[in-house]
């Protein structure tokens, strides 16, 4: 049996110390904030762009009167709340960090972030596509446009999309994030 041998690669020396410096540490390089990260402004404005599509989305659809009869606008109401939440309870926290002049490289607080960021925008992303495909049908397969509520069906949809679209970048940023340290 032949097995290949390992390679040596020559690794760069660090640099001296001067005498006089001996036992100072050498500063850690970090990767500068990207607008849209957790704890810059742009963060906040994409939290704000989240909780206000999601909020009328949730809102429009619920003010309907049959949107129980139809499990996808029922997930799409949970999705929606579930969104608004998370993107309410985030933009305290970037607003708060904005105000204290702090940001936020917490580990555990920016993986947090990450998962609920994953979680919402997969679970709002899902219930826009499951309400469009059953607004397509009621729409323009079954004609039924007017005895049901379709325009407010796709308004809601329509606003869900809006709300993943801003909350997919806050998930990628606050991976990125996590995964620059």
């Amino acid at each position: 049996m032949i097995m290949s041998q390992g390679v040596v690669h020559p690794v760069e020396a660090p640099p001296l110390q001067t005498e006089g410096a001996a036992n100072v540490p050498l500063p850690r390089v970090r990767m500068k904030d990207l607008q849209g990260m957790p704890g810059t402004v742009g963060g906040l404005v994409l939290r704000v762009c989240q909780l206000l599509f999601a909020t009328v989305s949730l809102s429009v659809m619920a003010t309907t009167s049959d949107f129980p009869s139809v499990t996808a606008f029922c997930y799409l109401v949970a999705a929606a709340g579930l969104q608004s939440l998370w993107s309410l309870v985030l933009a305290i926290v970037d607003a708060y960090a904005l105000l204290v002049g702090r940001r936020l490289h917490n580990s555990r607080i920016v993986s947090l972030f990450a998962v609920g960021d994953g979680v919402t925008s997969t679970l709002t992303f899902a219930a826009a596509c499951a309400s469009a495909g059953i607004t397509v049908l009621i729409g323009n397969d079954l004609g039924a446009c007017g005895r049901n509520h379709c325009t407010e069906f796709e308004a809601a949809t329509a606003m869900a999309f809006l709300s993943w679209f801003t909350a997919f970048p806050s998930f990628l940023l606050s991976f990125w994030s996590l995964a620059s340290r």
